[in-house]
């Protein structure tokens, strides 16, 4: 309740400083003044504002940026650890949660909506089951999983938030006229429906959609060069996605850079959570590891494509075989699929079979057990693909379902 009391108090002076003509019209500046301000007012014994507005008017010329370098330095320094050993166990937590409080925001508050939590339970399961081996990890054993289950379900929950964002904006995309569909959102250029989108997302999510996330885990020293980097290609495969979509939509061309860029940046979440927990178990990173995951999520993914055709034309989301028909044609997409996916089955064995022989037999049970699980006949685990019919007319395909769709008598 006291931490809440505190973040209130925050928000309340950031009104005052907004409201009373104080604000620079940056984040960043604005938290600065407002906890200036709160501490300001806070009680002092026996100075009242009037004595500490003269004591920071007379030293404030003497504060430069060298000394406040020193003095960080000083508080983050061995004599400085040795002092707070001899204060009130209290007193030093009061500290702690007031330097919380100053490098946060509000605005800057990582949150996630319950939906979203249910949405990645199958993505974390799966994570579990598929990528605790490659860390010596025994899933079975429930003191593995929920020892880093809060940050692992903490990240993935907030990519699937904003994922049902990008979705939002593909179905507006839709939705809006052939000439400029899709609103701004996530580096968009799209001019059409910005106000809507503006009163409809929260305002982090729309400028830099990861920086509440990556302070959080910057905060819980998890952050790297590497997390932060697969992030950015996270926003990345949303704006490809949008791109793509789109130009499938009003029937414009496409590239295979872009087509391929994007299913190999599909997968970030899971990179992210590999990322994690070897920062969770202080391992260094495994990079064959990586790389035989990297590959192996590319098939996953084509996988689920394969078995999610249809629902990706009728929903315009983006599916690799969607994309080879814009690319080749319906006659030629197939086969130029076949080939792409026998390429990347060739490389997958080779480092599977560089994997230790342990590792690589549980992983390939893994596989079959996820495979069977989901009910898909097409995954490379079990060594057979089925390509289904290609949809030539998507727009023809997507009349056809809505309209049977409405046909439908209610049950």
């Amino acid at each position: 309740m006291e931490a809440l009391r505190k973040l209130e108090n925050v928000q309340r002076m950031l009104s005052f400083v907004q409201s009373s003509g104080l604000s620079s019209n940056n984040n960043d500046s604005d938290r600065f003044l407002s906890n200036f301000l709160l501490f300001m007012v806070q009680p002092c014994d026996t100075l009242n504002v009037e004595k500490r507005c003269n004591l920071v008017s007379e030293n404030l010329p003497k504060i430069s940026a060298a000394i406040l370098e020193e003095a960080l330095l000083w508080v983050n320094g061995e004599d400085h650890q040795q002092s707070c050993v001899e204060l009130p166990a209290q007193l030093y937590l009061d500290n702690k949660q007031d330097q919380c409080l100053f490098r946060s925001n509000v605005d800057d508050m990582a949150m996630i909506e319950l939906d979203a939590m249910q949405r990645s339970n199958s993505t974390l399961e799966d994570f579990c089951r598929s990528y605790f081996m490659f860390h010596g990890m025994d899933v079975n054993k429930p003191q593995s999983i929920f020892r880093f289950l809060p940050v692992l379900s903490f990240t993935e929950s907030y990519i699937y938030q904003l994922d049902s964002f990008n979705e939002e904006i593909l179905n507006l995309s839709m939705k809006s006229t052939a000439t400029e569909r899709g609103p701004n959102f996530l580096s968009d250029t799209s001019k059409v429906d910005n106000q809507r989108v503006a009163n409809h997302f929260p305002e982090p999510f729309k400028s830099d959609p990861f920086r509440p996330l990556v302070l959080q885990l910057e905060r819980l020293g998890l952050l790297t060069e590497r997390i932060t980097t697969e992030l950015s290609f996270g926003t990345e495969y949303w704006a490809l996605e949008r791109k793509l979509c789109k130009a499938l939509i009003i029937k414009n061309e496409i590239f295979s850079e872009d087509v391929m860029r994007a299913i190999h940046l599909k997968s970030f979440d899971y990179r992210v959570l590999n990322l994690l927990l070897y920062q969770l178990t202080e391992q260094q990173v495994n990079d064959m590891h990586m790389e035989f995951l990297s590959i192996s999520e590319f098939l996953v993914e084509v996988s689920d494509d394969l078995f999610d055709y249809e629902d990706d034309v009728i929903e315009n989301n983006f599916n690799i075989l969607r994309m080879f028909i814009g690319l080749y044609g319906a006659s030629t997409a197939p086969s130029e699929l076949a080939k792409c996916i026998t390429e990347a089955e060739e490389k997958y064995e080779r480092l599977l079979n560089a994997l230790d022989p342990d590792l690589s037999q549980n992983y390939k049970r893994r596989c079959e057990e996820a495979t069977r699980e989901g009910g898909n006949t097409s995954g490379h685990s079990l060594g057979t693909w089925t390509i289904p019919p290609v949809i030539a007319d998507e727009e023809f395909y997507r009349s056809r379902f809505l309209s049977s769709k409405s046909t439908v008598p209610p049950t």
